[in-house]
């Protein structure tokens, strides 16, 4: 599976005003994700191709202030009727005791609001690039989607 997101639309936005600070090039995603901890009034926007593919509109990454890991943010396209799974396969696929998500069904929109620390994802280590980072977010949603979808179907 292609992974890449060199096609990717990327903003680095305020966290304080939710507005757009700069509209980056793929290139910055090479970055260490410690970019964030660097600029911790920052968060990431991030809409790919890639993601539409599996119902996600488009993901943000930014710092938690207080636990200090990557907190990923993201609607997804899934109906209401898969709550009971996709809570069962986000409590098995985080991994750690801390472990902790948010999971919220928007009626307005039809999305699930979907909010998880990247640090219990299988394959996360410290200074991996925005980009794996990525790539691991994308494997980890693709994994329990296609999992919600063919236990449920």
């Amino acid at each position: 599976m292609n992974t890449n997101f060199n096609e990717a639309y990327i903003e680095r936005c305020s966290k304080e005003t939710e507005t757009m600070i700069a509209n980056e090039a793929s290139s910055f995603l090479n970055q260490s994700i410690t970019y964030l901890k660097d600029h911790k009034s920052e968060f990431l926007y991030v809409e790919s191709a890639l993601f539409e593919e599996i119902g996600v509109e488009g993901v943000s990454i930014e710092l938690d202030d207080v636990f200090g890991t990557y907190d990923v943010m993201l609607g997804l396209k899934l109906q209401k009727k898969f709550e009971k799974m996709l809570k069962e396969q986000l409590d098995q696929s985080l991994q750690g005791d801390e472990a902790k998500f948010d999971l919220v069904f928007s009626h307005d929109d039809g999305l699930w609001d979907l909010n998880f620390a990247l640090n219990y994802v299988e394959g996360y280590r410290e200074n991996i690039s925005i980009h794996e980072g990525l790539q691991i977010i994308h494997q980890f949603l693709s994994t329990i989607v296609h999992t919600v979808k063919q236990t449920t179907s």
